[in-house]
């Protein structure tokens, strides 16, 4: 009996043109497997039609797309028999990336085709299902404000970057968990990793696990402008974590204290959260191919 296997693509996602797309599909997936492919319509569509194929009884489900698409999918296959995929179509692909899928259609394809199934962890932000990272801070004011820009990948993210990092000013955060004791300080941003790297191979958690049943925290506190370059070569070489401005904390679950609701990113996705906010790891609650 062959498998099931069904593709979501979104069709403008990323940068990347994916009318070829269809037709590598067909001519990896061709004898032992049933190939349904699909597209989405609207935001959530995707999280639609891949809770529906895990209830159709499913094997596989790929997204093809951005980390916004990835966390639609995923997030309706939590707990289900079906496992999920990616072909990486986004401006970041962080949770593929660590995943270890190719930034090459044809390349992942072959992963999936060739693939292991195996479990691993994602987080939950009060109701809100992340696989990569999620916080707040600059990562997500940035978030916010690439949202609002015409134009997608890399370079936009980083001018974005480069003129919202003139006028941002640190907040207080507080950090409540059972696993360290209380923390304070005024922070740059306070991200939570489920996954090493925000996207682009920038590691904001470096030693961060999907399999270990706990988030990495990174509390990047206030810092110098002439430390800013040092930093951000930090993020890239995978020292993050060893900054003297940065905390660095695991934990499986943690409450985030704030003054004021305000910008939050789930997996890069800018939305609006409160002023407390539990976030927690679901412990091997995806099945992914690989």
């Amino acid at each position: 009996m062959p498998k099931r296997i069904a593709f979501i693509i979104n069709p403008i996602s990323g940068t990347s043109d994916k009318k070829d797309l269809p037709d590598l599909i067909k001519q990896t997936f061709t004898e032992g497997w049933d190939v349904t492919i699909a597209e989405t319509q609207h935001a959530g569509h995707g999280k639609e039609m891949a809770g529906q194929f895990a209830a159709d009884g499913y094997d596989v489900v790929v997204a093809c797309g951005g980390d916004g698409t990835m966390n639609e999918v995923a997030s309706a296959l939590v707990h289900t028999d079906t496992a999920f995929a990616i072909v990486p179509y986004g401006s970041g692909n962080g949770f593929a990336r660590h995943l270890g899928y190719s930034m090459h259609p044809k390349q992942a394809l072959e992963q999936i085709l060739n693939g292991d199934e195996r479990q691993v962890d994602s987080g939950l932000a009060d109701d809100k299902r992340f696989f990569c990272t999620c916080g707040t801070g600059f990562d997500a004011h940035v978030s916010h404000s690439f949202s609002k820009e015409g134009k997608r990948g890399f370079l936009t993210y980083l001018k974005v970057i480069l003129r919202e990092y003139k006028t941002y000013e640190p907040r207080i955060y507080q950090l409540e968990s059972p696993s360290f004791p209380s923390v304070k300080k005024q922070a740059f941003l306070v991200t939570f990793a489920n996954a090493a790297q925000w996207g682009n191979m920038a590691y904001i958690a470096p030693h961060a696990s999907v399999r270990d049943g706990l988030m990495d925290i990174c509390v990047l506190g206030k810092f110098p402008v002439y430390s800013a370059l040092g930093l951000a070569m930090r993020l890239f070489l995978g020292s993050f974590d060893k900054s003297r401005h940065v905390t660095a904390l695991k934990a499986k679950e943690v409450t985030l204290i704030r003054d004021e609701e305000g910008e939050f990113h789930i997996d890069g996705d800018p939305l609006m959260m409160g002023k407390e906010i539990r976030v927690r790891i679901d412990p091997l609650s995806l099945k992914v191919r690989i």
